[in-house]
């Protein structure tokens, strides 16, 4: 039975793959998107266009009128110390609009988080849904992200229908702005003798996108899920996207001087320009832990099956190829 999903950050890379996937299956899809987004993402699909951005409650409300299920993908994403304020008005206060909307229309919400909003894993012990909330270090996409999810909580105890999930390091195609995949284009197309230290969960988009669609399918009141895959560390990352891009592998892991002038390099050059960097020493603390998670949880109740990395790092290169994004900054 065809039913109307509303999928908001219908242009980045999980929203754009979700959409993609629910015209696939022959569902009606409506997106929430702003006026003056790229038009690339949505060019040519057969969806219905609700004007409006998260953070207008009445545009939510408005878009979220008739549908049978909400896909709350939109969120800013920077792992820094700067930058709350937009973050908590977009991953924040965006899902409290969403949520309220959603539980008045009698809509099921499945709300898209991330491992970020998760315990740390180790290496030897990779986290679960279950894991204590505890280690992450508190930058503002990681305390966005968790107040998200208190968020989303909160109105399911005001009778909400809605699922959780968390994905982890995504690659695929359909990555515009782009989003995960600007790790690969670094290293394709830079110069980096040094990898962090730590390591992430690896997972391919389309395979989250799936997991998240049996989520909205399958999944009780309340559930949450990780939607992960491999566990490497930064180094295989790193050699991995060297590998099948062409770009120069990574001599060793970062020591800690190295850590240390780069993350407060980075913060003193943000000072400067009013603008901080992407190496920050919140990133580069982020980035010498290890953020392993297990899916099992996933794969036993939902039938996740991610696929090898290797094949979503070749798609995703493969992608940034024909779309023109190696060469030129886009």
């Amino acid at each position: 039975m065809t039913k109307t999903f509303l999928v908001t950050g219908a242009t980045g890379l999980v929203g754009n793959n979700v959409v993609r996937r629910l015209l696939e299956r022959g569902q009606a899809v409506r997106v929430l998107v702003r006026r003056d987004s790229d038009p690339r993402p949505l060019e040519g699909l057969n969806v219905e266009r609700a004007w409006g951005d998260v953070r207008d409650a009445e545009a939510v409300r408005q878009a979220c009128r008739g549908v049978a299920t909400v896909v709350h993908s939109a969120a800013i994403v920077h792992f820094g110390w700067t930058g709350l304020a937009p973050q908590r008005e977009v991953n924040v206060q965006g899902t409290q609009h969403v949520a309220a909307a959603a539980l008045e229309a009698q809509a099921r919400l499945l709300h898209v988080s991330s491992v970020d909003a998760l315990g740390v894993g180790r290496r030897d012990a990779p986290a679960d849904e279950d894991s204590p909330r505890e280690g992450k270090i508190p930058c503002t996409y990681v305390v966005t992200k968790q107040e998200a999810e208190a968020v989303v909580r909160s109105y399911i105890d005001r009778g909400l229908d809605a699922v959780l999930v968390n994905p982890g390091f995504m690659l695929g195609p359909w990555d515009w702005k782009p989003s995960s995949g600007r790790m690969l284009l670094e290293v394709a197309t830079r110069f980096t003798p040094l990898a962090p230290t730590g390591g992430l969960t690896s997972c391919d988009v389309r395979d989250v996108a799936d997991g998240l669609l049996a989520a909205c399918e399958k999944a009780p009141t309340g559930r949450q899920y990780i939607l992960a895959g491999e566990n490497l560390t930064y180094q295989q990352i790193w050699c991995l996207f060297a590998e099948i891009s062409g770009g120069s592998k990574p001599w060793f892991r970062a020591g800690p001087l190295m850590r240390f002038l780069g993350g407060y390099g980075g913060d003193l050059w943000g000072r400067i320009t009013s603008r901080e960097p992407d190496l920050n020493s919140a990133g580069v603390r982020v980035t010498s832990q290890f953020h392993y998670y297990s899916s099992a949880r996933a794969q036993a109740e939902l039938g996740y099956r991610p696929r090898p990395f290797r094949q979503s790092v070749a798609d995703a290169w493969a992608w940034f190829v024909e779309h023109g994004y190696v060469g030129h900054k886009k």
